[in-house]
């Protein structure tokens, strides 16, 4: 029976409906307001903005509503996750604007929450909740990608605080973010076990982070450099040389929301047209109205297929994991899935449209058919980010097959 702490789920839900209605900014809700595409991430740099987005999103983190099913302590919710669940439903009914998008929230919350001191719980969860603290990934380095522990960056003891000596690469928005959570070396005699989890203020001396220029034009990504970077002794979160354990456990908060992210218009330049609308406006159909290549219409029907199955699975995965103690290595088999049907759906989306689907730039290309071919080749890194697929192959045979290694 769903636990509402007394409080009837159909009640609940229309002070839900009721409160979104009575606090969406009127700004929002006109189809062609602009705001500053930065905004949903929140950080220092909006904290007096009055961005309808960021007005949105402080009405809504004052209600602990970013972040539903966090502890009230913290700044969350404090809902049940049935409670949880009805306001991600209203939310989507509603078709309202979502408040924060935040790394804060899908992946360094939910592990400070289970391995972070009070101390730390109390300094950051609440500003992740409001929004004022954007925060970055450095794990990956250029010479321990797939291979995430054997990273060298250089964490040393110095009495009084800790002395950061690196690199980190394909940083996601480094040069955006106000703040690190960061895997150093603290231990160079062991692999795995000589690794430590600390906090990194971004606005350091001797943080200097560098966009890197991708195929597609964007520059999501950051070179990161730490060059005698000092930070407080409070901002290492756990034991000492206990942070491949934090990081596996993030991994697995990463994966599910990367899965999650994957959707039908993943790829395709950010579009959400259906494959068989784009693809009979394109290739024409039959005389029964059917497009007219069956080959193409087979494999559109497959893909379409596998993403309705892998989002019920999602789903699915979702539940059972705000049910127990988080995510499981089973997030390796979705993120690797969806990963693959992203690469097929963006593939599939060029294949159909022909010549118009080589696009670059200028007037013979609508701004679709352009974004449709940088998504395309955006869409390789799918079975990259937040671990490789093979990386995730060898997470399911181990861990959730229980095979062996191999001898």
């Amino acid at each position: 029976m769903a636990d509402f702490s007394g409080e009837n789920p159909e009640a609940f839900r229309s002070d839900v409906r009721g409160w979104l209605e009575a606090n969406y900014p009127a700004e929002l809700r006109s189809a062609d307001v602009r705001t500053d595409p930065e905004a949903i991430w929140g950080g220092r740099a909006f904290l007096g903005s009055e961005d309808p987005q960021i007005v949105w999103m402080r009405r809504v983190a004052e209600k602990g509503w970013t972040a539903p099913t966090w502890p009230a302590a913290y700044g969350g919710g404090g809902l049940s996750p049935d409670q949880g669940r009805i306001l991600e439903q209203e939310l989507a009914r509603g078709r309202y604007r979502t408040p924060l998008s935040s790394f804060g929230l899908w992946m360094l919350g939910p592990v400070l929450l289970e391995y972070a001191n009070e101390a730390q719980k109390l300094e950051h969860l609440p500003r992740i909740v409001r929004g004022e603290a954007r925060w970055c990934q450095g794990y990956s380095e250029p010479g321990a990608g797939s291979d995430l522990a054997g990273l060298q960056t250089r964490c040393e003891d110095k009495g009084d605080h800790w002395l950061i000596n690196g690199q980190k690469v394909w940083t996601s928005y480094a040069n955006k973010a106000d703040w690190c959570f960061c895997l150093v070396r603290t231990d160079t005699t062991r692999k795995h076990e000589g690794i430590s989890f600390v906090l990194i203020d971004m606005s350091s001396p001797g943080v200097e982070t560098r966009p890197i220029q991708l195929i597609s034009g964007e520059s999501p990504f950051c070179e990161t450099f730490f060059t005698d970077v000092k930070i407080p002794k409070d901002n290492l979160v756990g034991q000492v040389n206990g942070g491949w354990q934090i990081a596996k456990r993030l991994l697995q908060y990463e994966r599910q929301n990367i899965s999650g992210g994957f959707g039908p218009g993943e790829g395709a330049g950010g579009s959400s047209s259906d494959l068989g609308v784009m693809a009979r406006n394109y290739m024409g159909t039959d005389e029964t109205g059917a497009l007219s290549d069956p080959d193409l219409r087979g494999r559109i029907t497959r893909n379409k297929m596998d993403f309705d199955c892998g989002y019920k699975t999602i789903n699915r995965i979702a539940a059972e994991s705000k049910a127990s103690n988080g995510p499981s290595a089973a997030t390796s088999i979705i993120k690797y899935a969806v990963a693959s049907f992203a690469q097929e759906r963006s593939e599939l989306i060029v294949e159909m449209m022909g010549s118009q689907g080589l696009g670059w730039t200028g007037d013979d290309y609508a701004a679709p058919e352009i974004g449709a071919v940088r998504g395309w080749l955006r869409a390789k890194a799918n079975s990259i980010e937040g671990g490789s697929s093979e990386v995730n192959l060898n997470v399911i045979s181990k861990r959730v097959l229980g095979l062996p290694d191999p001898q």
